[in-house]
């Protein structure tokens, strides 16, 4: 008799499935908050934290602990969210790019326009002058004929949270030493955060610094929030940074700021040299730095990136037969002689890519296409150093800040209240 045959099945009836567990019987011990967190904080972007939150009440409550926010943001970098133009508003990331729903969120919360900020002077209009950390520099501008203007009214804002703080005007005495001087240029910036070595700073407190290039000297004055008060660093001479490094009648011996590591470098003028200029911004002490000796090239056709492990890159552009050719020079103490060529990014044949400037590891690129035309906004991409991949950000005009910061969500004040 088999197992299948009818007077087995009599005899042994089958057996009852197996029982389903209810709901109550499934119900696992729920998971610690402190482990979550611990979870969430190594999420790779601010983007997946988001999602995570939305899931359910007890994950929203965990990501939403200011301590936790607070660590979170002490690892991650606030992503690239668009560009902000001195006078033409925001304009977001857009898809596929992986920012554009923190962008679209941002756009919509954030006042772009500023409206809440109060008037400046009249016959003056506010000028985006520069962006960091979610942070806005404007200067009142006059509407006709700015050339020349030096000092002038300066605002900080947060517009996500609406929030700003006036910068009162440098003191007298401070600014007797260079009265009735004329700087060949002068130029005012936010100091990143972590530029200085605190790592118990509010996250509302921030620096400023005026930089003033005059024919025999270097003047320069740093704004706190933490003391609302200017101070100003010692003034250098041209030649008390560099011997026979010349003073200038003409123009600025050097241009196009950058930062990396902490430290702001000014490209060379092509007509007066090849020598940097690098502040230290935890020292808030000037030097010369000496460029890799090979590379001759318009200063145009270079910039400072992040290398990895702490140390300075130099970028330059030049152009072969099949396109633009982009060589990395890595720095290890400091002297031109400790330069090396790191690697060499091969050509995109018919790529029209023009180099503006870095983002930490990455190159902010215009992408004008086979046609250049400086009256149309072109597309703005970033090269990624280690990957090597180029990709779209959105379309802005040629002059806009990089705006990088949260998700609302996700972000906190960046100036305190305090007008």
């Amino acid at each position: 008799m088999g197992r299948n045959s009818p007077e087995h099945r009599r005899r042994c009836p089958p057996r009852p499935p197996p029982r389903r567990h209810g709901p109550q019987d499934m119900a696992s011990l729920p998971i610690p908050d402190e482990l979550l967190a611990e979870i969430f904080v190594r999420l790779p972007t601010p983007t997946d934290l988001v999602r995570a939150s939305a899931a359910c009440v007890s994950f929203r409550r965990v990501v939403a602990d200011r301590s936790f926010l607070r660590q979170f943001r002490k690892l991650h970098a606030p992503p690239l969210l668009g560009f902000l133009g001195p006078h033409t508003g925001f304009d977001p990331a857009e898809r596929p790019h992986p920012s554009a729903s923190a962008a679209t969120a941002v756009a919509l919360a954030a006042d772009f326009s500023f409206s809440f900020l109060p008037a400046p002077d009249p016959a003056h209009r506010w000028v985006v002058w520069d962006v960091r950390d979610g942070r806005v520099l404007l200067r009142g501008m006059p509407l006709e004929n700015s050339h020349g203007v030096v000092f002038t009214e300066t605002v900080v804002c947060d517009p996500l949270h609406r929030r700003y703080l006036m910068l009162p005007s440098i003191p007298d005495d401070l600014a007797a030493s260079v009265e009735g001087l004329r700087p060949r240029s002068c130029e005012i910036f936010l100091v990143p955060e972590g530029g200085d070595e605190s790592t118990t700073a509010e996250e509302t407190s921030f620096r400023v610094i005026w930089v003033g290039h005059y024919e025999d000297k270097l003047i320069t004055y740093v704004f706190s929030s933490s003391t609302r008060h200017w101070q100003a660093i010692r003034s250098l001479t041209w030649t008390d940074l560099s011997a026979g490094l010349l003073s200038s009648t003409e123009t600025t011996l050097f241009c196009r700021r950058q930062y990396v590591y902490g430290c702001f470098y000014w490209l060379p003028n092509s007509k007066h040299g090849i020598k940097m200029l690098v502040l230290n911004t935890r020292k808030m002490e000037f030097s010369i730095a000496e460029p890799p000796a090979e590379p001759k090239v318009c200063y145009r056709h270079i910039t400072m990136v992040e290398a990895g492990e702490g140390r300075p890159g130099l970028v330059v552009l030049t152009y072969g037969p099949r396109g633009h050719i982009y060589t990395i020079w890595r720095n290890n103490n400091g002297s031109s002689s400790q330069w090396q060529k790191d690697k060499v990014i091969p050509p995109s044949p018919g790529s029209g890519y023009v180099l503006r400037h870095s983002m930490g590891t990455h190159l902010l690129l215009n992408h004008w296409g086979l046609s250049f035309d400086e009256e149309l906004c072109p597309d703005l991409c970033t090269l990624d150093m280690k990957t090597l991949q180029i990709e779209r950000v959105c379309a802005s005009t040629a002059q806009s800040f990089a705006y990088s910061n949260y998700p609302p969500s996700l972000s906190s004040p960046t100036v305190s209240n305090g007008h």
